[in-house]
């Protein structure tokens, strides 16, 4: 545990990982409304990439819910379908990302989304990448909050927050956090304007 990842923690809870022993799906909405809910926001296309990446998530939270017995063959059906959907996509999405409701996926194949929390009314574009810095900082996860918008081949790396409501643009390179209703573009990623109210 790097003090980085402790203190943010601390501060932040969101920062905090799944452990993946729980449903970890937003609370207050069932299983099937969720998924029903995902299908509108991609444009109620059963074969929207972000939709099918987004279903076996969803479906590997909710199989933590069930009594043992039921949960072996519904593991063993979600890790042979989250294989097939992160190559067919290339979306990989584990289960054990919180991923918070409304979250669009837009596009498909490159994207890496390994955060600690994905908020509400999130979009993610093509070629995204959220994940750990460095090896030694494996609990170093960023944390995308409510509304915000990832640009299509952005990398969002280590112990992070990208504020609500904030834009990341494309091709940027995130180190260091994004206050709410900011635009940040460019290598390493500087603020370049506000998000219009």
């Amino acid at each position: 545990m790097t003090e980085a990842w402790a203190g943010r923690a601390a501060e932040d809870p969101r920062f905090a990982p799944s452990k993946g022993d729980r449903n970890g799906n937003p609370a207050g909405i069932g299983f099937r409304a969720l998924v029903a809910e995902d299908y509108r926001t991609h444009g109620r296309d059963w074969y929207s990439e972000g939709f099918q990446a987004l279903f076996w998530h969803r479906f590997g939270n909710w199989r933590m819910g069930l009594p043992k017995p039921l949960r072996i063959p519904a593991t063993l059906l979600y890790r042979i379908m989250f294989r097939i959907v992160s190559r067919s996509t290339g979306i990989y999405l584990p289960y054990t990302v919180h991923v918070g409701r409304r979250v669009r996926l837009e596009h498909f194949g490159g994207m890496i989304l390994v955060a600690q929390w994905i908020g509400d009314d999130v979009t993610l574009r093509q070629n995204t990448t959220l994940g750990i810095a460095r090896l030694d900082g494996l609990q170093d996860r960023p944390v995308i909050c409510d509304g915000a918008e990832i640009g299509a081949g952005a990398v969002i790396l280590g112990s992070v927050k990208v504020g609500e409501g904030a834009i990341v643009g494309a091709n940027a390179v995130v180190r260091r956090d994004v206050e709410p209703g900011t635009i940040v573009g460019g290598v390493p990623a500087k603020v370049i304007g506000r998000v219009k109210p």
